[in-house]
């Protein structure tokens, strides 16, 4: 695709983008508002939803200090709320622990 014919698409497509209206003309092709994960979330959709959310960067770290991560990149309650049944003095070396306690927890409540 040539530059041109990517900005001509780009200008013709700008004021549906910021209409903020759906831009599909069919109503079930819109994303379903509420929880991003669900009522029962496996490991992998919370590690995936949780790792694009804070990286690498912020670990180790224990859950209150992820959660703060979480809120000041401005992510939805619902994702930091996964966090508030962890234990405080718990420290986390990666997503995928992060992940584990975070389903576990679930499970258990």
């Amino acid at each position: 695709m040539s530059v041109h014919r990517d900005e001509g698409m780009k200008h013709e497509l700008r004021d549906y983008l910021r209409s903020g209206h759906p831009t599909r003309s069919e109503e079930w092709h819109d994303a379903e508002p509420g929880d991003p994960l669900g009522t029962h979330p496996d490991i992998a959709e919370v590690r995936h939803e949780l790792g694009r959310r804070l990286g690498r960067t912020p670990f180790p770290a224990s859950a209150p200090e992820l959660a703060r991560v979480l809120d000041a990149g401005h992510c939805p309650d619902e994702v930091v709320a996964l966090l508030e049944p962890l234990p405080a003095d718990e420290t986390y070396r990666n997503v995928q622990e992060l992940a584990t306690a975070v389903v576990e927890a679930r499970a258990d409540a």
